[in-house]
């Protein structure tokens, strides 16, 4: 089965977000947080480099998770929550004062597509905000972009991984992704003139 169907097979996932809205059930809250834990804690290790912040920080995401996904409309729970896991472990580095921007450079300009937006913000309602702007443009892109997006930044699959699990051409893939990041930049840029 191609990886990519965990992006597109999320009915299960929308009912348990919006029950989770609804009442707000700790127990729906961990059943949507459990199948993703290995992968929170991938990118936290990859950020701190140690086992008990990594797991220390699985935990605060969670707890985070709580207030977050009852304030915002998040339409792809995984590609929202490996964003926010990344912003939680640079905020709290810059909180620790060890690190340089240069340190957390992506394969492939990752976090020029994010426009840096953890690192100019301290507050957490901010980087929220940034995170629901982000998600809302990356809906609103056609869908060749929006899956080739998905895949090479939220994913981090190199171009032929997104070929593959996207069967679109490779050629074809290089121009989705330069497209839709041209198209993101200009969709954040006119909700900010708006705000």
């Amino acid at each position: 089965m191609k990886e990519y169907s965990s992006i597109s097979n999320s009915l299960g996932e929308a009912e348990l977000l919006k029950k989770y809205k609804q009442n707000g059930d700790l127990g729906i809250l961990a059943q949507l947080y459990q199948p993703y834990t290995s992968l929170v804690f991938g990118v936290c290790l990859k950020y701190f480099k140690n086992v008990e912040d990594a797991k220390d920080a699985v935990m605060n995401i969670f707890e985070g998770l709580i207030v977050s996904l009852k304030k915002h409309d998040v339409q792809n729970f995984k590609s929202w929550l490996h964003v926010t896991s990344r912003n939680h472990c640079l905020m709290e580095l810059r909180k620790r004062k060890t690190h340089k921007p240069h340190e957390f450079d992506q394969k492939n300009g990752i976090e020029n597509m994010e426009f840096s937006l953890s690192l100019h913000h301290m507050d957490d309602d901010s980087i929220e905000n940034d995170l629901t702007l982000m998600n809302d443009c990356i809906e609103k892109l056609p869908m060749n972009q929006k899956t080739c997006i998905q895949l090479f930044f939220l994913e981090e699959k190199s171009y032929k991984e997104v070929s593959v699990n996207s069967g679109y051409d490779l050629n074809k893939v290089k121009s989705y992704i330069q497209n839709g990041r041209r198209n993101l930049k200009n969709c954040i840029e006119r909700y900010r003139e708006k705000a």
